[in-house]
């Protein structure tokens, strides 16, 4: 499976975009409600948890923190939760996240790189085609104090 990679530029400082990965608050609105449950040390859990087919605390995403060095690089590991599966008893294949930021000029650029599938993952197609709202979101966030509206 390939890598998926987005690039985008954000009329924003580093620090207003990273809030928009990881603060509680502005991941909500990215996330359809859902907010990230972690410790931000390496090697610890990392949950994205919030309304979905199991209610207001359904797992969506689960892995490792892989790396967190702020206003810089986010990776951790990605597994989606068990409503994601046809067969919530059995374990979801893993895969990889890595959000990077860096200062170009006034801007910042933000590039996402979702790799390290293993064939056949369940959630690759769903990946595919959700990246590019979720980062339209971080960018429309960030420069307008809003999110766009999907339905």
């Amino acid at each position: 499976m390939d890598e998926l990679k987005y690039e985008i530029y954000i009329a924003g400082s580093l620090e207003e975009v990273w809030d928009a990965l990881v603060a509680p608050h502005q991941v909500a609105k990215i996330y359809y409600g859902s907010v990230i449950h972690s410790t931000f040390k390496e090697g610890d859990p990392l949950e994205y948890i919030g309304p979905g087919k199991d209610g207001d605390q359904t797992l969506h995403v689960y892995g490792t923190l892989l790396e967190f060095s702020p206003n810089r690089a986010f990776r951790y590991t990605h597994k989606v939760g068990p409503s994601y599966l046809e067969n919530p008893g059995e374990d979801s294949p893993e895969s990889r996240i890595s959000w990077l930021l860096e200062t170009v000029g006034g801007s910042t650029k933000l590039t996402l790189i979702h790799d390290e599938w293993k064939p056949g993952d369940p959630s690759y197609n769903g990946s595919k085609s959700a990246w590019p709202m979720i980062i339209s979101n971080i960018k429309t966030l960030v420069e307008t104090g809003h999110t766009l509206e999907f339905g």
